[in-house]
């Protein structure tokens, strides 16, 4: 006998939506189940078999996050199968930059009331960030929560356990003076600073669904809900074939909060930035919310979803190696003697 309360539908949660949405789902999931994955959807916990082969020191590495406001735009453009990418990619990415190969995923998604096929759909973006990333998503929550969240909107966030050879793990010990930065550009905005763009278009209000010329004939929306890049594979790639010395996500906090982090004290970043590949959208974000250049590259990404430290005699093949894999990769600067963390000039 199925589980049903009336008294429970009374108070605004039919436990009857959570089973179609998770029937909905199992076909999206399916797609990302890894050589590792045990779980079937629905148990108590997720279970992941870790292959050890070739790890002499295993070390687990966790990212967790969410997708922050950038939901807002999915609400209004009512479109809600990529924002998944972005929760996964919040998580994937951050756990990459340690070396470590993403082993599996669990979301979370928080409602005011549940719509399988929403629901289903929110699944669909996850699943195929999982896809991006070689993760298995092997559990998850769909909480229903009237009152607490308006019926049409959610919230997602999710976190990601990846495993990497202790000796592998990727450190700022040997970066030196003289090192190179290699950019790996973005597809958009990614996940960050979607208050201050949601304040600057005004997009509760504003017309951000027709078409842009200066957008590629593309609409603001829709441009802003390009999803975050996944990095995962072509840097997995990067890692067997070169001697990586630090990796940045840049996320919040643009170029002057992320590349620090890789770089150990009293050395800097010189980033040239004639070099930088800017796309349209942050020009367009800038120039309607008249935002002085320094407060873009301590916000946005700018066009630079990631960059790596290599070597200067390793940077050719880098190159080469991240080129073959899919990144139109390139040179923005190189690491200085310095203590003020980035310089852009």
């Amino acid at each position: 006998m199925k589980s049903f309360s009336e008294s429970y539908k009374e108070a605004g949660v039919d436990i009857t939506a959570g089973y179609k949405a998770v029937e909905l789902m199992k076909q999206h999931i399916a797609r990302t189940m890894t050589k590792g994955s045990m779980s079937d959807i629905g148990g108590f916990g997720g279970l992941f078999e870790l292959d050890l082969t070739g790890i002499s020191k295993p070390v687990l590495v966790s990212g967790t996050d969410g997708v922050g406001t950038k939901l807002k735009l999915a609400f209004i453009m009512d479109k809600h199968d990529t924002v998944g990418i972005d929760c996964v990619a919040m998580c994937v990415n951050d756990i990459i930059c340690c070396g470590a190969k993403p082993l599996f995923f669990l979301d979370y998604i928080a409602c005011g009331k549940n719509v399988p096929e929403r629901i289903a759909d929110i699944v669909s973006g996850v699943a195929e960030g999982c896809v991006q990333s070689g993760a298995a998503l092997i559990g998850g929550e769909t909480a229903e929560m009237p009152g607490f969240y308006p019926v049409d909107e959610y919230d997602l966030a999710g976190f990601s356990v990846g495993v990497v050879d202790k000796d592998k793990v990727v450190n700022n010990k040997s970066i030196t003076e003289g090192d190179v930065i290699i950019a790996l550009p973005s597809s958009g905005v990614h996940s960050n600073g979607f208050s201050l763009v949601r304040k600057v278009f005004d997009v509760e209000n504003a017309d951000i669904k027709t078409p842009r010329e200066e957008l590629g004939g593309k609409s603001i929306g829709e441009t802003l809900l390009t999803p975050t890049k996944i990095y995962v594979k072509p840097m997995l790639a990067l890692f067997d074939e070169v001697t990586v010395k630090g990796v940045s996500h840049i996320t919040g906090g643009g170029f002057y909060e992320n590349i620090p982090r890789t770089i150990p004290e009293g050395l800097g970043a010189k980033i040239d930035k004639a070099s930088i590949r800017i796309l349209p959208i942050f020009d367009l974000i800038a120039k309607t919310g008249n935002i002085p250049e320094r407060d873009m590259f301590n916000t946005y990404n700018m066009g630079v979803g990631m960059s790596v430290i290599v070597a200067k005699e390793d940077a050719d093949k880098a190159l080469d190696v991240l080129k073959a894999n899919g990144e139109d990769a390139y040179i923005i600067g190189e690491v200085i003697k310095s203590e003020e963390g980035v310089v852009i000039v």
